[in-house]
């Protein structure tokens, strides 16, 4: 976004698409938000992945919106941050580059948390998107039917520099988050895969999951599968088709953990990589 802006207009327009993105059903929705990395599987020990970063209608092209960086988070396979680099951002994307300096597997995330608030003041209809410490100082004291969504998005892809662990898969326990039973990085054409869904850390059952392959762009139809977690948040899928793959879930409920809230929406998605066989 152009420097010469306010620092708060910035601001307020990063959080209002962020927000915009996650007030609706990712599957009802044109728009998907996801990170795209050069490679998932590498070897050696100057290994570096470039990750696009992006909101767009067709999968892993860029002709909408960047997806912002305020929110990214690299985990090292020892469970500890670490910082990406040559971060930018331009008119349809944004990019980023990742050291594997340790061997294992890194998760790489963008994570934003806000409010969305639609209310009345005059009898005007009025919607607000923003941050946390935004919200007193912007939504009037005197707003009438006052309604607030907590709107959380956890947007995740994976990279492992030689053998596939485990360390940076830890879950934090907050939100709609994926932990795979099978390793990311280790996703093969005609094999079964396993994960399982959490919500605030427990098994989120009964959740649609989409998983969509990448280059819908090419095709007529999105070739989408559509399956729902178990009793325990568990789903498998069968990799039919080798490249890279969108999964995504979400959840609405009322258990807000922002007290200005009364109701959540929480969205997750993944870009993952099926390699050919």
């Amino acid at each position: 976004m152009n420097s010469s802006f306010p620092r708060a207009l910035r601001t307020s327009i990063k959080l209002a698409v962020v927000a915009l993105a996650i007030s609706l059903p990712l599957s009802a929705q044109a728009h998907r938000q996801w990170l795209l990395p050069s490679a998932t599987v590498l070897s050696g020990k100057d290994a570096w992945v470039t990750v696009d970063a992006a909101v767009s209608n067709d999968l892993f092209y860029f002709e909408h919106f960047p997806l912002r960086l305020d929110g990214l988070a690299v985990t090292a396979p020892d469970g500890k941050f670490v910082q990406a680099v040559n971060a930018a951002t331009g008119k349809y994307r944004s990019t980023f580059d990742v050291q594997l300096s340790q061997p294992g597997t890194y998760k790489i995330a963008v994570v934003n948390n806000g409010l969305f608030a639609s209310y009345k003041v005059d009898g005007q209809q009025k919607r607000w998107r923003g941050s946390v410490q935004a919200f007193a100082r912007e939504v009037p004291a005197n707003a009438q039917e006052l309604k607030v969504t907590q709107a959380s998005s956890r947007i995740e892809t994976f990279a492992t520099s030689g053998k596939p662990t485990r360390g940076a898969l830890a879950i934090t326990g907050s939100g709609l988050e994926l932990q795979p039973i099978t390793n990311p990085t280790d996703l093969v054409l005609g094999d079964t895969a396993q994960f399982q869904l959490l919500l605030d850390g427990k098994p989120a059952a009964g959740i649609e999951v989409e998983v969509v392959p990448g280059g819908i762009r090419y095709r007529d139809s999105l070739h989408e599968a559509k399956l729902k977690t178990d009793a325990e948040g568990k789903f498998s899928v069968k990799w039919e088709a080798p490249g890279m793959h969108w999964v995504q879930a979400s959840v609405s409920d009322q258990k807000s953990s922002l007290p200005q809230a009364s109701q959540r929406r929480a969205v997750y998605a993944a870009t993952l990589e099926v390699l050919p066989r």
